[in-house]
């Protein structure tokens, strides 16, 4: 079994917090988004993932040797692919070619799900969905009375369904998936300017392909800085046994911490009270600081802080009062100050 992960959009709607990191890898809970992405679908697959390919934009040798270590971390051996332009969900898959044979699991790096089921590899592909309130905002799919796909629709514009697709397909076979990209790039089949995957889905489906379905209990959404919030304090909350325990490394005092909270290494926090469902990254500082449904990335200093709903990103630095603030990386905001 093979994960294929595009993850090459520069995530405009979460800046300035992706100006100096690609959204997949910004830590929700401790962890990078896509590293919690790929662990959970190798335990939903139930089966030994033998590559992990990441589909990346220029993000640099860094980024790339993070990624690969999130495939090594799983026993899976990591490939980069780069995505030059931005041309749809398909021509993404596309330049994955090399990797691109037998199983695979697809899914685009910009989401967490919960889900208890095993993946049924009988089927000739899975489509993970859930229901939702705007559907004309996703791609969704219609079923017939056995429970399988009769119909790919992207972003309908009249009401065909509330189940939306979330990112995350098996197929059984890569080589038809392949074939059928191949078809639509060659023809220039485009919808809104781009090679989508529905349209691919949607060819394989009218040739016979049975597309079963698979449902989430939980659809955890990182596409701006409230619905990250929102997954950081879901996450906590999921993981609360496991965030129990706070480093030997980490300095408390004079402080109450109310759980579910992620404290990283090195954090030391003063007279200060934190959570419920924060955040904080290794080496962050607080002090005199009330901060709750936050979350604060690694080597920040917050002195003076009333915070909630709020989203600091590395070596930031924030004196001050305000109530909700979303400040990015290495950047200083001084309310403090005398001068």
């Amino acid at each position: 079994m093979k994960i294929i992960v595009p993850m090459a959009g520069r995530g405009s709607r979460l800046r300035p917090h992706t100006l100096t990191v690609p959204k997949p890898l910004i830590p929700i809970a401790g962890k990078p988004i896509v590293q919690r992405l790929v662990e959970d679908i190798a335990k939903v697959a139930n089966e030994t993932i033998e590559e992990i390919a990441f589909i990346i934009g220029d993000f640099g040798p860094e980024v790339e040797a993070s990624l690969i270590k999130v495939a090594e971390n799983l026993g899976a051996k990591g490939s980069i692919y780069n995505q030059t332009e931005p041309l749809g969900t398909a021509h993404a898959i596309n330049c994955a070619r090399a990797s691109m044979t037998g199983p695979v699991i697809i899914a685009f790096a910009d989401t967490l799900f919960r889900a208890d089921f095993h993946l049924d590899t009988n089927a000739d592909g899975v489509i993970w969905v859930k229901k939702v309130e705007d559907p004309s905002a996703f791609g969704v799919v219609k079923l017939d009375d056995y429970g399988f796909i009769t119909d790919f629709v992207e972003k309908p514009k009249e009401y065909v369904s509330d189940l939306a697709i979330i990112g995350i397909y098996y197929f059984n076979s890569a080589e038809k998936l392949m074939k059928e990209i191949d078809y639509i790039m060659d023809n220039d089949i485009m919808q809104g300017g781009e090679y989508q995957l529905t349209t691919a889905l949607e060819n394989l489906r009218a040739k016979g392909a049975k597309f079963s379905l698979g449902k989430v209990d939980d659809w955890m959404d990182c596409g701006n800085k409230n619905v990250t919030i929102e997954t950081n304090s879901k996450i906590l909350e999921y993981e609360k046994e496991l965030m129990s325990n706070y480093p030997e490394s980490a300095v408390i005092e004079n402080s109450l911490i109310i759980p579910p909270c992620y404290i990283g290494e090195n954090v030391k926090i003063t007279n200060s009270k934190i959570g419920p469902y924060v955040s904080l990254g290794n080496n962050t500082k607080i002090h005199n600081s009330n901060i709750e449904h936050s979350l604060i990335q690694g080597s920040t200093i917050i002195d003076h802080g009333n915070l909630s709903n709020s989203m600091i990103g590395n070596s930031a630095q924030y004196f001050g009062v305000s109530r909700e603030i979303s400040l990015g990386d290495y950047s200083v905001l001084d309310f403090l100050s005398k001068d």
